[in-house]
């Protein structure tokens, strides 16, 4: 049985609740609960903590054996153990069957008032009241810790980093290796789209350990749209935005970066758009220490826009710099704190994103963004990647 990695205390949060336990139902996409256990499962299991201090892992005999291995928590319970057969065939439901498992371990442990997050399923909070417990939606304790990363955590974000860059590096090899004809980027004889770059982002990945969902690789005037995935014909002379933010399938943790380049020339207005988000980007960078308030980085990045002749999001603009400056990244790709117009202060483990970007639907859009960690004196870029607009 594997030891405790990690001192996981959040009695305090409990306690100032007026609640007897923290409880958690999740399952592999739930980033509290794999940070809460170290473990994933893709059935739902729970995690249970009380205002003592104790932790409780329960989920089927099935995943007893790796749970023991795998999970920091050392009082591993199953449903077998609560008689659940039994209960699902008196209940004529599996669901009823697993509250009524859940209730006996609650009674066991002395538990009536319980904490929960506030995505907490509501027909086990529901049927939990009926039972007679009281059920409290709280803010998740755990997300306000997970903002801090410690050693570990900055090592597996570094290596998912490290991939990524890779991954990238691809990418561009293939718009700057590329044959261009009539405007039209072509690659081992056929035009280049924006699939095929994807499709050598995602083998790279997935070739180092790692895995990307909505992968952006936006060529031309639609790149304005920041969300916007790309697709169809890479073209020369245009901007070409590739955001890739893959997750380690080991680790689950996330890293996240952005570059913008473009294959032939560049307009004098595009290449002023680059050189702007750049020197945001710097802008951003020299105030990046413990203590400093995201608003101070995001003003600081809209300032510099603003003196370069460009509009703003603190402007309510439609154009220019229209979403925030960045966002934390760990189990999840988007955490806290998020480095806009808010009150969130820096903290030494913050590690976040700096993604400034210009969009204008007449040009396309220019974003770059590096992930840097929270250091004691001031911050660590993490992204060793090269800035070069013309490939």
């Amino acid at each position: 049985m594997t030891q405790p990695q990690k001192t996981l205390d959040i009695a305090s949060s409990i306690i100032k609740n007026k609640a007897d336990a923290f409880l958690m139902i999740g399952d592999s996409h739930d980033a509290d609960m794999y940070y809460a256990t170290e473990f994933f499962a893709s059935d739902p299991f729970t995690y249970l903590q009380t205002k003592d201090g104790n932790e409780i892992l329960l989920l089927s005999e099935m995943e007893r054996g790796r749970a023991e291995m795998e999970s920091r928590i050392s009082d591993i319970q199953t449903t077998n153990e609560y008689d659940y057969k039994s209960k699902v065939k008196a209940r004529g439901d599996p669901a009823l069957g697993y509250v009524d498992a859940l209730a006996e371990l609650l009674q066991k442990e002395d538990i009536r008032k319980i904490a929960v997050p506030r995505h907490f399923p509501l027909f086990t909070a529901q049927s939990l009241k009926e039972e007679g417990f009281t059920v409290m939606p709280i803010k998740s304790p755990l997300r306000e810790m997970r903002m801090k990363k410690d050693k570990s955590e900055i090592e597996h974000i570094t290596s998912v980093q490290d991939a990524c860059e890779t991954a990238m590096q691809s990418a561009i090899d293939m718009i700057k290796n590329a044959i261009v004809t009539d405007n039209v980027l072509y690659h081992n004889g056929y035009n280049l789209t924006s699939e095929h770059v994807r499709a050598e982002i995602e083998h790279t990945l997935l070739y180092m350990g790692c895995e990307a969902d909505s992968t952006i690789v936006a060529c031309g005037k639609k790149s304005a749209n920041p969300h916007w995935e790309g697709e169809g014909t890479i073209m020369a002379n245009e901007p070409i935005v590739i955001d890739i933010f893959p997750r380690n399938k080991k680790s689950r943790y996330y890293a996240d970066m952005s570059r913008t380049v473009l294959k032939g020339k560049s307009s004098k207005e595009l290449g002023n758009m680059y050189v702007a988000v750049i020197a945001a980007q710097d802008a951003a960078f020299k105030l990046i220490k413990p203590g400093v308030h995201c608003s101070d980085i995001h003003n600081a990045v809209c300032d510099t826009f603003e003196e370069l002749g460009y509009d703003t999001i603190r402007n309510d603009s439609k154009v220019g710099f229209i979403h925030s400056t960045g966002h934390g990244v760990g189990l999840d790709i988007h955490e806290h704190p998020n480095v806009g117009d808010n009150d969130s202060v820096l903290e030494e483990g913050n590690v976040i994103t700096i993604e400034p970007g210009l969009y204008d639907p007449e040009l396309g859009g220019i974003r770059i963004e590096d992930l840097v960690v929270v250091t004691k004196d001031g911050y660590k870029n993490l992204t060793k990647f090269e800035k070069e607009f013309v490939v």
